[in-house]
């Protein structure tokens, strides 16, 4: 009779599980290239060398440090900038003595895309005023959720633990990074590089096979091997061949995968836009791009996966780089309309209806434009009617009679 109890013993003794081969999630946590199907290990360092990725990356880095950055400051129901603060000057200028602010912005949201533990950066204070931020590597500067459960970190610089108050931390969706998410899309690619360098390295062609007539011994086999290799292999290939009448030679026909190579290669390249949403044009894949869809999709790269990561930025920063007195009325901006400005032409002609319109004023729109006011540049008159408009035409210039 089979042990009844045998089945609760089973389900109460705890699994026991060897260190020296942890699984791909304990791996990943640690930023270890992790193991995929495709046979290759895939971690931040491996996962950059393939375009793709390295592209997507740097399109939503980029994008997101070349944007002007501005401190607001609230009062009551105005907002207005802070340029005077310390933060703006850490930010727009430099964080440190070695590193400017875009290079900062650029890299602690590189890390956030690449590492599972996000981008993390250290706010040195004096006084309780921010005086410089320094990103660290993940291996210096670590991240570990809170024993409680709350969702909270504890922070490790070179195993001292920090205030989380001095810590700036932009983490990813799902507490995963999209290479670790995408990383058997982002493994097979890698396998795909590699097959592409294997098969052009030799010709680009498939090897092929020597028959021989007769029975010969395993080393009479191992010296042919390696005389066909010293004359016809490596960067020898395409020559011609000459063989004695006992030996012929036959090439080996390529296979459906190697038949149908580019169509996979584009396939994967459409899997790594996927995981980090961003457009296959962004990723320099323009096989369907038109120019009507290639607007609209710059228009979804605005939206859909440059704008979370700005308001995750936005928010990991005005949460360490502000006191709790300014916290309520001071925030860290990212100024869009970079991104979504029209050309000129365009924009001269929207600024003229507003401006007839009455919608906004002469002075507006230079400010704007980034231009100094006139006098009378304030007023709030349509230019191709107002009376105001042709006496000022009239009026003399530069102390003209």
């Amino acid at each position: 009779m089979k042990n009844p109890f045998a089945f609760l013993a089973s389900v109460l003794s705890p699994e026991r599980k060897s260190l020296a081969a942890p699984e791909a999630d304990l791996q990943a946590l640690f930023g270890a290239a992790v193991p995929t199907a495709a046979g290759v290990s895939v971690g931040p360092g491996s996962a950059l060398t393939v375009p793709a990725v390295k592209c997507a990356v740097q399109a939503i880095s980029e994008a997101a440090a070349t944007l002007e950055v501005k401190v607001m400051r609230r009062d009551g129901a105005t907002e207005t900038e802070a340029a005077d603060h310390p933060v703006a000057g850490l930010l727009r200028d430099s964080v440190n003595d070695w590193t400017p602010g875009f290079e900062f912005l650029r890299d602690i949201v590189a890390s956030a895309l690449i590492h599972d533990q996000g981008g993390l950066a250290w706010v040195n204070r004096v006084g309780g005023r921010p005086v410089e931020l320094i990103a660290y590597d993940t291996a210096h500067l670590t991240a570990q959720r809170h024993e409680d459960g709350s969702g909270a970190y504890r922070y490790f610089l070179n195993g001292r633990e920090m205030p989380a108050s001095d810590i700036i931390h932009l983490r990813s969706p799902f507490g995963r990074s999209p290479v670790s998410l995408a990383r058997e899309s982002i493994g097979l690619a890698l396998t795909l590089d590699a097959h592409a360098a294997r098969l052009f390295g030799n010709g680009a062609r498939p090897s092929g096979m020597l028959s021989v007539k007769g029975p010969l011994g395993p080393e009479a086999l191992h010296r042919l091997k390696q005389s066909w290799n010293l004359a016809y292999g490596g960067g020898k290939s395409g020559g011609t061949a000459v063989l004695p009448g006992d030996i012929s030679y036959t090439a080996l026909t390529m296979n459906s995968v190697d038949g149908q190579f580019i169509e996979l290669v584009t396939f994967q390249i459409l899997q790594i836009a996927r995981s980090f949403r961003v457009p296959p044009q962004m990723l320099y894949d323009l096989e369907r791009a038109t120019w009507s869809n290639s607007e609209q999709m710059g228009r979804e790269f605005l939206t859909y996966t440059l704008e979370p990561w700005l308001r995750a930025l936005e928010g990991a920063l005005r949460l360490a780089l502000f006191s709790p007195e300014e916290y309520p009325t001071h925030r860290v901006h990212f100024e869009r309309d970079d991104l979504t400005r029209a050309d000129l032409g365009a924009r001269a002609t929207a600024y003229s209806s507003l401006i007839a319109s009455r919608i906004v004023n002469p002075n507006e729109v230079r400010e704007w434009e980034g231009m100094a006011p006139y006098e009378g540049g304030n007023e709030f008159a349509n230019p191709h009617t107002s009376t105001a408009a042709a006496a000022g035409a009239a009026a003399p210039q530069d102390g003209g009679a």
